[in-house]
């Protein structure tokens, strides 16, 4: 009878008075009495998970990059300011770009929406409170105005690829209201009916543009145009309204069509009339149920009650030094699954810099795909927090830029196979800065790790293989023999300092990771055997890691690195962290000499870089040490008169401060904790390789991905595992370390 109540009571979220009067009738006091302590008992967890699952304000957002809040579904992205008078809404389509196969451009600002509420006075609105919850992707504001509710619901649908707000009020008449829709390129909006429409053509030719399209209850609608010649609509006493926007360019992933598709006013309008034949409810339901898909794979749970969610989130990240609140820990970590979900879907580009959400037409970095460490650890979350689906857009970014890369690498090295890349590039194939020779390789290694974790024969041989042979066959040209055997990367770099020389640490073993995985999928496809041996040759002849003299892992071949050096990279300790060469099981005098470098290169450093630490030291399995790094990542930068110019942190929408925002931190510390719960990379799979001793008293997680295509959840207590359970889509047998000991288990069958 337990059993059953509890089930009923994970499909109720609440209880009405005809079941428990049936409870009443029919079941005996004592059986009731547990009843309600299994109702308060689970009413309380349910109500601490979600609310950790919640970013909320009292205010709203003043400043664009620490405050406003995004939404997203992979192509179409939104800061959401929530204003009370004035609502500012500031959106991005993911392909708009300058630049071409030869200049790299930026990624472009796209456009404004603003939303001015007539005979509102902000001063009067009372319990106000905006929220994004992860759970659902929806983004929600509440106020009391003249002692009435009035109510927003905002999200970025995927199956509908479009941006939705939608207004609600206990009121009669309550929305009088003036809408604009701004272009972050000075067209001027034209209006029409029910619809305010942009449309423009960059200085590359790439075409754009959006319409917003309105549907209200009650009230008058007119358009007429404002004193700069743009239309604007008017709605005047409506009791409530939606507003749809879609956007789009005529960009496409393809090369032979000259990277141009379809008109993007023939994709907005499509966009449009499918999605407004459609009640909203139908709409938010379409939502919900795709993202929950993806993000409900996986739960975390730390500790038992240490949330402090009863307080503003940038109170709490405030509060963090000073108080336990492991249910910080867990919303960053689901923060960063959902930042995936919201900036990366099948279909469209991957992640940049800042995801997809830019407000600039020149913004830091060009906000473009940075080849040395950013776009990698984008998606190093994506296969062991469950969501392979989102790692499609780099899988699909690194095929469509082959034949570009192509070209440029055989202007600056003739006569070699294959490509590599620059350090900057753009989504043409444009590259700028520095040539960073080891960025294909590294490529190479997510074409691995996305058949590693999904066992997937047909993509390994159709769509990654090739791409993994002509990036060693580009290796295999370049490479330096030496007359004693030994082989080099040329004239290396480590990014971003040092000199440019032979046999940099960061070439060699990334190249090293390359062959590795090279010779795996010719294995695991039994093909290319002759050409399969040459690279393990080559692989065998690689010059190695070595030790220095103050017991490091060298940078460089010669023995020269500076022991005060804090530089933001560490790329010398990529065979650490995210390679495999280096380990504490296999070849641990390596592991503690990259343990002695990573210690000299000091804890405090920029956003990404903090991030990037938390896995170096989960991978040498000290979970103190990454979670020192955890709770300095979770430092307030900006707002509150706080200088959002000082180095690494989270602002106050717990975006990554590098400074400024990049996003590529908020997705290193969600790998930093699945990395400190759960790693695969050596052949098993071992539980809690890094616990820290915070988290040691009660935690439990379900859903991450190991190696394998194996799903793996488990509870702990007292730094102990309690109870698992892995499953796959077929029986198998896999060998687990759990609590410090092997054992040989079986994998249950989904």
């Amino acid at each position: 009878m337990m059993v059953t109540i509890v089930t009923c009571l994970k499909l109720l979220s609440g209880i009405s008075k005809c079941i428990i009067n049936y409870l009443m009738m029919n079941f005996k006091r004592k059986t009731l009495k547990l009843f309600f302590v299994l109702l308060l008992t689970y009413s309380f967890s349910q109500a601490q998970i979600n609310n950790n699952l919640r970013i909320w304000d009292d205010k709203p957002a003043k400043d664009w990059m620490t405050q406003a809040y995004p939404i997203g579904n992979g192509k179409l992205g939104a800061m959401v300011f929530a204003g009370v008078d004035e609502e500012h809404i500031q959106f991005n389509e993911s392909s708009l770009w300058t630049g071409d196969e030869h200049e790299t451009g930026a990624y472009q600002a796209f456009g404004d929406l603003f939303i001015k509420f007539k005979n509102i006075d902000p001063s009067k609105a009372t319990q106000y409170k905006r929220v994004l919850d992860l759970s659902n992707a929806l983004h929600k504001v509440d106020y009391q105005y003249d002692n009435l509710l009035y109510s927003r619901e905002y999200f970025s649908s995927y199956p509908d690829q479009l941006l939705v707000f939608n207004y609600t009020s206990k009121a009669k008449n309550a929305y009088s209201i003036t809408i604009k829709l701004k272009d972050a390129h000075a067209s001027k909006t034209q209006g029409n009916a029910n619809r305010l429409t942009v449309s423009g053509v960059l200085e590359n030719g790439l075409k754009y543009a959006s319409t917003l399209q309105i549907k209200h209850d009650g009230g008058t609608l007119t358009i007429d145009k404002d004193a700069d010649g743009n239309s604007q609509i008017h709605l005047e006493n409506a009791n409530a309204f939606t507003l749809f926007l879609a956007a789009a360019t005529d960009y496409i992933n393809q090369r032979a069509k000259h990277w141009k598709g379809e008109n993007p006013e023939q994709i907005v309008d499509r966009n449009l009339v499918n999605a407004t034949a459609k009640k909203y409810d139908v709409l938010k339901n379409n939502h919900v149920k795709d993202y929950q898909n993806l993000f409900n794979r996986v739960a975390l749970q730390i500790g038992k009650n240490n949330s402090k969610t009863e307080v503003p989130t940038v109170r709490r990240i405030l509060n963090y030094k000073k108080d336990e609140d492991t249910g910080l820990e867990n919303t960053l970590f689901q923060y960063g699954r959902y930042l995936l979900i919201s900036s990366s879907r099948k279909g469209g580009l991957p992640a940049n810099l800042q995801g997809l959400w830019n407000n600039s037409n020149n913004p830091p970095w060009r906000s473009d795909y940075h080849s040395n460490i950013n776009i990698q650890m984008n998606y190093w979350p994506a296969e062991p927090a469950n969501l392979a689906e989102s790692n499609i857009p780099y899988l699909d970014y690194i095929n469509s830029m082959r034949e570009v890369k192509k070209e440029n690498t055989q202007k600056e090295y003739p006569g070699v196979r294959g490509w590599t890349v620059k350090t900057e590039n753009n989504i043409f194939g444009g590259e700028s800065f520095l040539w960073n020779t080891p960025g294909s390789a590294w490529y190479g290694q997510a074409l691995w790790d996305h058949y590693a974790f999904n066992q997937d024969k047909t993509y390994l041989k159709e769509f990654a293989y090739p791409i993994l042979k002509e990036i060693s066959e580009f290796w295999d040209d370049h490479l330096k023999r030496r007359a004693d055997g030994v082989i080099v990367a040329p004239n290396g770099w480590s990014p971003e300092h040092g000199p440019k020389e032979d046999g940099v640490s960061y070439d060699q073993q990334i190249v090293y990771d390359l062959f590795t995985n090279y010779i795996e999928a010719a294995d695991s496809l039994k093909i290319d055997t002759d050409y399969r041996n040459h690279i393990a040759a080559l692989k065998d002849h690689l010059l190695k890691p070595k030790i220095g003299k103050w017991g490091q892992l060298q940078e460089w071949e010669e023995d020269k690195d500076d022991q005060n050096d804090k530089h933001r990279h560490a790329s010398h300790l990529f065979a650490l962290h995210p390679g495999r060469q280096i380990s504490l099981s296999k070849t641990p005098e390596l592991a503690r000499a990259a343990e002695v470098s990573l210690t000299a290169r000091g804890d405090e450093s920029t956003g990404w870089s903090m991030a990037w630490k938390m896995n170096f030291w989960a991978r040498l399995h000290d979970g103190n040490h990454a979670y020192k790094i955890l709770k300095n990542f979770i430092t307030l930068v900006g707002g509150d008169g706080i200088d959002y110019n000082q180095g690494g942190g989270i602002y106050a929408n717990l975006l990554c401060a590098h400074p400024p925002f990049q996003i590529d931190g908020n997705f290193g510390y969600t790998a930093g904790v699945a990395e400190m719960l759960l790693q695969s990379h050596e052949g098993f799979i071992e539980f809690l390789p890094a616990i820290p001793d915070q988290w040691k008293s009660y935690g439990e997680i379900k859903g991450l991905k190991a190696r394998g295509n194996i799903t793996v959840s488990f509870k702990w207590e007292n730094g102990k595992v309690t109870s698992y359970n892995l499953s796959g889509p077929k029986a198998s047998t896999m060998k687990i370390k759990v609590n410090g000991s092997f054992k040989d288990v079986i994998v249950k069958k989904k």
